[in-house]
């Protein structure tokens, strides 16, 4: 499993990741945010093979505003619109 967090204060929407991995979008803000069904969220957990892809989101990211890192199965989640900090997990 792996988590990928957007810094909302770091983003400015330059979008290159938009075109790294389709899971990234623009938000109602202009800035990107992860969507999760049909939701937009800041921070999601996701169990599958897509990791390098969202990890070439993250290096592609001039402002380095994007992380991707491991977490354990067990870690909940809690649904959250891209305005807050809270996790989702799909």
């Amino acid at each position: 499993m792996y988590r990928i967090t957007i810094d909302r204060d770091a983003c400015d929407g330059v979008f290159a990741c938009l075109v790294r991995d389709d899971r990234f979008v623009e938000d109602s803000e202009g800035l990107a945010a992860i969507e999760t069904d049909d939701e937009h969220a800041v921070t999601a957990t996701f169990d599958d093979d897509r990791r390098d892809d969202a990890e070439q989101a993250a290096a592609a990211c001039p402002l380095d505003a994007i992380h991707v890192e491991s977490v354990e199965e067990d870690a909940g989640a809690v649904d959250a619109p891209a305005t807050d900090t809270e996790e989702v997990q799909p």
